[in-house]
């Protein structure tokens, strides 16, 4: 609902806050409208909502950007969503960015995820960049930024898009 935050702590209290079964389907709801065949794209905290529309719309891909939720995250908190069950939709490709030291990330997941979307057909692209930034996309983190990889990060994704349509 546009909010931003300025601390990790805050954003990650603030989406806890609202549950994040009614923060997944609020996202669900966002993006109703759109014919069926978009790219869905999350990134940080939003990483798990395109893994979530792409389970319960018709995408053309996925893209998530310093995030991606352990399956059995998913799974846990979205039990009526059977991800485990229903699996990855066949043939959706995935493309997944993110920094190697950032502490973020859950180790494991991004392994896991590509074996269960290759296990249904799917494609995944997977590109791990040098440095610490959880968000290193973002100008404003000073601490984080950085330029030659999100040059890299925006080059991989638009040349994805590029390939799907």
């Amino acid at each position: 609902n546009g909010r931003v935050f300025d601390d990790y702590t805050e954003a990650s209290s603030f989406a806890e806050s609202i549950g994040y079964e009614a923060y997944m389907r609020s996202a669900l709801e966002a993006v109703k409208d759109l014919p069926e065949g978009f790219i869905c794209v999350g990134f940080s905290n939003g990483g798990g909502v395109p893994e979530y529309i792409a389970l319960n719309r018709c995408v053309a891909g996925v893209v998530l950007c310093s995030g991606v939720l352990p399956l059995e995250m998913l799974h846990g908190v979205f039990p009526a969503a059977g991800f485990l069950e229903k699996g990855w939709p066949q043939d959706t490709p995935v493309q997944i960015h993110h920094a190697k030291d950032d502490p973020f990330q859950f180790r494991g997941a991004v392994e896991a995820f590509s074996a269960h979307v290759k296990e249904q057909q799917g494609t995944v692209e997977f590109y791990e960049y040098h440095g610490a930034g959880h968000l290193f996309t973002d100008r404003s983190l000073v601490n984080e930024y950085n330029e030659a990889n999100t040059r890299e990060l925006w080059n991989h994704v638009l040349r994805f898009c590029s390939d799907i349509s």
